[in-house]
């Protein structure tokens, strides 16, 4: 009889266990505007999602962010001015694996506006996939217009003066990267968390 209850409860145990293990992350699917908090190397900054506005595009930003794909990437393009953009190189400049690309939510209502946050895409309007950008100033050009402009999908609500100071860091052609505007001293995302709701 013993023996038959030491057999339950270890089952309980594992079947416990296998469940935190395989479970889904909680993505907050329901909250219309949830926060994210990405910790750089150059200091925390916090965003205030926009589900309302840009749904399918916030959902695939945090689903990147809780499985871990944006831990260990760098800012490869920083113009003071303009934009800082990250989330698809890792520290040896290697591209990480992206997911299928995600329909164009620009005509949202958000502007390119100073410490927003948006979608990097090639010149197919449907072709971003998991880089985005802070803008650095108010890039109207980015919007919106007769084409398709950028998605933003968010807004800084704390870090403004680590944004600055990542908008005043030196930057040089790499030639390991192939590209201009690179940080000189690389600029890391540690991690980038989902927060509790408030």
């Amino acid at each position: 009889m013993i023996s038959l209850f030491r057999r339950f409860s270890a089952f309980v145990f594992l079947l416990a266990l296998s469940t935190q293990v395989f479970a889904k992350p909680d993505t907050q699917d329901s909250n219309l505007y949830p926060m994210v908090k990405i910790s750089t190397s150059m200091g925390d900054i916090v965003v205030e999602l926009n589900r309302k506005k840009a749904p399918i595009t916030v959902a695939n930003f945090i689903d990147y962010a809780v499985k871990g794909e944006y831990d260990g990437v760098v800012f490869h393009r920083v113009i003071d001015g303009f934009v800082a953009q990250s989330g698809g190189y890792d520290k040896n400049y290697e591209e990480r694996p992206v997911g299928k690309p995600i329909f164009n939510e620009s005509g949202n209502g958000l502007a390119n506006d100073r410490l927003t946050i948006a979608m990097a895409r090639m010149n197919d309007p449907h072709s971003a996939t998991r880089q985005f950008y802070f803008n650095l100033a108010d890039n109207k050009n980015l919007d919106p217009g007769r084409d398709w402009g950028y998605c933003v999908f968010g807004y800084v609500v704390e870090g403004e003066a680590v944004i600055d100071q990542i908008a005043q860091v030196e930057t040089k052609y790499n030639e390991t990267f192939g590209a201009s505007d690179v940080p000189v001293q690389q600029i890391v995302i540690n991690k980038v968390s989902l927060l509790p709701r408030p």
